[in-house]
């Protein structure tokens, strides 16, 4: 049995294939065009997942759309006249690409696919649900869906027993958590949808100046997390911005342009409203447990990607455990509709694999396409690249030396991963313990701003001697404390800065990865899930020490992660990377020739 889920239209298209029950491909459609949060069909993420597969279209036995365009578009239009006339200008806009696409969800996909056989529709948060349900590792466990908004919901929660789950309340718009710091991070000038986890990042940097306005004046959060939006300052009803003049006067200012200077306000809006989300997170969860009993909490929906929200919600809520789906966003809602028809639609009963604990279905996230060493080397030798081949084995010890000398690598192994984090497939590397590392890959690897945090890839084994962090974090969306031993302790005048003032500061003994606020974005490697990725850091250990690594995506500020070996290569060599890692194949900036002419690459050598 064949499943195909999508998602489309909005932003991060994706698909995902299902075969009997067990997910064996996703990828999202960014990937393949290089057009970050590509909202279009999925063509050619569909076309790797059945090509992974060995499959053709035409032996699909369903398609799944994530949500249903019919129920949003009543939302929309209910919303348009509810502020007629002020919304025309917005309406003008929304309704070519509905008629065009959106409210032919059926015939498009018939057409994309040459595909005759049912397409299926899902409710927005139930493919959210079913996308943190489904693949967690529990048989019985709450849910809880908090995101922007899908037809009427914005936030749901729910439980799940076996194959089966039932959402028991929601939110609706235009009442929204996802929405509200959406807000903020239009006013402090980031982008909306692809901005919010650079104000998580901003906002140890700030103070909390703002959280009572914020909840006096904007929002009316109850003790159960429901909340209601005070809509005279917000204009994403009616208009093409988030915010309007009575936000501006609230906050002291326009809104901040991109691009320029953050300022202290800028900050403290970020503290302020990360730390609002927090409890309304913590008051969510609290109340998801009172109502269904259950020990096991699983999440989903684009707010679940808050990391600093979740690891507060672990540690200060009343669930035992938490599982969150780490494609939390749009894009997951591809695996949600897919697993629902399996599990939901046609009653198949969930499996787990093996007789020890029970992992999660998602396979460590790594369901993208492999380039096989003999593509990589037709590649490599068609573009006369020099390189050096190392066995597999060889190829660890060496980059451990390249890594503890402070060169920064760019690993590119096996399947790439699905979702918004690079786990050791797709990922540039750093050694962790050097101070100068984060600004280095911050100015000169990534290209983006100095603030932002960089994520620690540590064994599992050695995950509490760094940090407070106790349970499995394979999808970098859990964040703990440094450990106090590990700490370093700050003069009289270092404690003195605040702001940006604090950046360069080194606060533990593994500074580029230790956030101002002596936080980390953990992942924990284990061997059966990446047995390469822990390798490498199981021997820089060993030379080192230090049983982690620096891990960000592979990719510079505005672009997806890198797919291929094209993709690959152009980013190494337009950074200032020394190394890059293609499975056997080890490059050294210093042997490379000058880019030029590459404008073909991507067509010449994608996976079609």
């Amino acid at each position: 049995m064949n499943i195909l889920g999508i998602s489309a239209f909005y932003h991060d298209s994706a698909a995902c294939l299902v075969e009997d029950g067990r997910i064996t491909a996703a990828a999202q459609e960014e990937r393949f065009t290089r057009k970050k949060h590509d909202h279009n069909f999925p063509a050619h993420a569909i076309r790797s997942c059945l090509l992974q597969a060995n499959l053709t279209a035409d032996q699909l036995d369903y398609v799944g759309f994530y949500d249903k365009p019919l129920t949003k578009f009543e939302r929309l239009l209910e919303t348009y006249l509810a502020f007629a006339p002020a919304g025309f200008p917005s309406f003008l806009r929304a309704m070519p690409l509905w008629l065009k696409e959106k409210l032919w969800i059926p015939e498009v996909v018939k057409k994309e696919l040459k595909y005759s056989g049912p397409v299926l529709f899902a409710e927005h948060h139930e493919s959210h649900a079913a996308s943190a349900f489904y693949p967690s590792p529990f048989e019985d466990a709450a849910i809880l869906t908090m995101d922007g908004v899908g037809e009427w919901a914005t936030s749901t929660f729910g439980v799940g027993h076996g194959n089966d789950f039932e959402l028991l309340g929601e939110l609706r718009f235009p009442h929204s958590l996802g929405l509200l710091y959406s807000a903020f991070t239009y006013y402090t000038g980031f982008r909306v949808n692809s901005g919010e986890y650079k104000v998580m990042g901003l906002a140890p940097y700030g103070e909390p100046r703002y959280v009572d306005k914020i909840l006096t004046e904007l929002i009316d959060l109850k003790a159960d997390g429901s909340l209601a939006l005070n809509l005279k300052y917000f204009n994403f009803c009616q208009g093409l911005t988030m915010t309007n003049g009575q936000f501006d006067k609230l906050f002291g200012g326009p809104p901040r342009a991109p691009e320029t200077p953050l300022t202290q306000r800028d900050m403290d809006l970020a503290r302020s409203i990360q730390e609002v989300t927090e409890e309304a997170m913590l008051r969510m969860g609290r109340h998801v447990h009172r109502m269904t009993g259950q020990r096991n909490l699983c999440m989903a929906g684009g707010v679940a990607l808050n990391c600093v929200g979740n690891g507060r919600l672990l540690r200060e809520g009343p669930f035992e455990n938490v599982w969150i789906q780490p494609a939390a966003g749009d894009a997951g809602g591809a695996v949600g509709v897919a697993l629902s028809i399996w599990h939901r639609y046609l009653g198949k009963p969930r499996s787990f694999d093996g007789d020890g604990p029970r992992t999660d279905g998602m396979q460590a996230s790594l369901l993208g396409p492999v380039y096989n060493e003999k593509e990589i080397e037709e590649f490599l030798e068609a573009k006369r690249i020099p390189y050096q081949r190392l066995s597999r084995q060889d190829m660890v010890v060496e980059v451990a030396q390249l890594l503890s000398a402070e060169n920064v690598v760019g690993w590119f192994q096996g399947r790439m991963e699905f979702g918004p984090r690079a786990l050791g497939a797709r990922s540039i590397l750093g050694d962790p313990r050097s101070p100068k590392m984060q600004s280095v890959m911050n100015l000169k690897i990534k290209f983006r701003e100095s603030f932002r945090p960089f994520a620690p890839a540590v064994l599992r084994e050695h995950a509490s001697d760094y940090f407070d962090l106790s349970c499995d974090s394979p999808y970098m969306l859990l964040v703990a404390a440094v450990q106090s031993e590990k700490r370093l302790r700050l003069t009289s005048e270092e404690e003195k800065l605040f702001g940006m003032e604090r950046l360069s500061i080194p606060r533990s003994n593994i500074p580029a990865v230790t956030h101002v606020d002596y936080s980390a974005r953990v992942q924990t490697v284990r061997r059966e899930e990446n047995q390469g990725f822990y390798d490498l850091i199981k021997a820089f250990q060993g030379l080192t020490g230090c049983p982690l690594l620096i891990n960000t995506s592979f990719n510079v500020r505005g672009e997806p992660i890198v797919c291929t070996p094209a993709d690959a290569y152009r980013c190494f060599m337009r950074t200032e990377m020394d190394y890059l890692v293609m499975e056997t194949f080890l490059l050294n900036k210093r042997e490379q020739s000058k880019l030029e002419g590459d404008s073909n690459w991507r067509t010449e050598f994608q996976l079609d």
